[in-house]
């Protein structure tokens, strides 16, 4: 079985982790009898630099050919680099959200899990670490503020900034039908955060989450407003399962529910459409500032790498295979620079991506 994949190197560090989980899929696949064909995609600052645009229609064209997409970080230092002397809608996260829209992507998924091996580097307390968590977040990527009208006016000398927050019922229901099924393969419980005592919008998503939830009897549903929610995140995270929310208030707290595993370099996530079709990336940024210094931390990238085997190409056996690699290596104490800890072994990024394709 041959497979095609589109590579989105990106900016950064994204070309070095990207090409330590390249890596590990050619170790994987080797073993498990199947194939990938790898195109590379040039999206964001390094699109900007040959192209002028942050996303081309033949970089479009390229991913939509593909069965699934490997993505690493997207931008750079937004206070130096001539990316953002650019009006917004050039810059390179403009690439991101407009790859997102073009490829239907309206599902994110991005694990928090807290490996035993990394409890030192937790930042809660001992006791809620000692409890761990592992808990998944479904984010609607492809409506809400982010893709609403905005502009900004002055009237009257008076400078006014207006953004549109809006959704409809099939944007809602996909995404909690996405959420709901996950929940069914995990611990069958859906927590939908939003801030219904405020927002039309989300009293709309409540509404419509808990038709959907009237399928699946077998799941536990509940809802939190999104300010408690974030406290919850860092007093009781084992109380989670799959959490529901919409575009920004999953922007935030995906990246709260990454901190809090120690390294948000650990963590992958997926973007997923209605087919198997889904673009896999890391959770953290570019980090521009140790940028081809071998440094940065691979094991999100490669762990986004195993999401693909699972999610997109049904290849669950090399999935688990690589996530068990990764495990085993934490286990043998070797650690990238943002997760050492006293009597491990620290490696750099190559040297992580040839621990983890050994172990294959």
């Amino acid at each position: 079985m041959e497979y095609k994949i589109g590579v989105i190197r990106g900016d950064g560090i994204g070309p070095e982790i990207v090409n330590e989980a390249v890596k590990v899929l050619d170790a994987v696949s080797g073993k498990y009898g199947f194939t990938l064909k790898y195109t590379d995609i040039d999206m964001g600052g390094c699109s900007i630099d040959k192209y002028g645009v942050p996303l081309t229609d033949e970089a479009i064209d390229a991913a939509k050919a593909s069965d699934a997409v490997l993505m690493g970080s997207i931008g750079g230092d937004a206070k130096t680099s001539s990316w953002y002397k650019l009006e917004p809608s050039k810059r390179p996260e403009a690439g991101l959200l407009a790859i997102r829209k073009e490829l239907n992507l309206f599902a994110n998924l991005r694990p928090s899990m807290l490996y035993d091996e990394l409890k030192g580097a937790c930042p809660l307390s001992e006791v809620t670490a000692d409890k761990g968590f592992d808990m998944i977040i479904v984010r609607e990527l492809t409506g809400g503020l982010y893709f609403g009208e905005r502009y900004t006016k002055n009237s009257h000398g008076i400078e006014t900034a207006v953004d549109t927050l809006s959704y409809d019922e099939v944007e809602i229901r996909r995404a909690a039908i996405k959420a709901f099924d996950i929940a069914m393969k995990r611990n069958r419980k859906v927590t939908l955060v939003d801030k219904a005592n405020v927002l039309d919008s989300s009293r709309l998503w409540r509404k419509v989450t808990a038709k959907v939830a009237e399928s699946y009897p077998d799941v536990d549903y509940d809802t939190m407003l999104v300010d408690n929610a974030a406290m919850q995140l860092v007093k009781d995270p084992a109380q989670f399962d799959v959490i529901l929310t919409e575009n920004m208030f999953g922007d935030i707290l995906s990246d709260e529910a990454a901190m809090i595993t120690g390294s948000i370099g650990m963590l992958p996530s997926a973007s997923l459409n209605d087919t198997k079709f889904g673009l896999y990336e890391p959770s953290g940024g570019s980090a521009p500032d140790i940028a081809g210094k071998n440094v940065a931390n691979p094991i999100a990238t490669i762990l986004s790498a195993s999401m693909m085997l699972r999610y997109s190409l049904d290849q669950d056996e090399a999935s688990d295979a690589i996530d068990a690699a990764v495990k085993q290596v934490l286990k043998d104490g070797y650690r990238t620079g943002d997760i050492m800890s006293d009597g491990c072994t620290k490696v750099n990024t190559d040297e992580m991506g040839n621990l983890i394709a050994g172990k294959l």
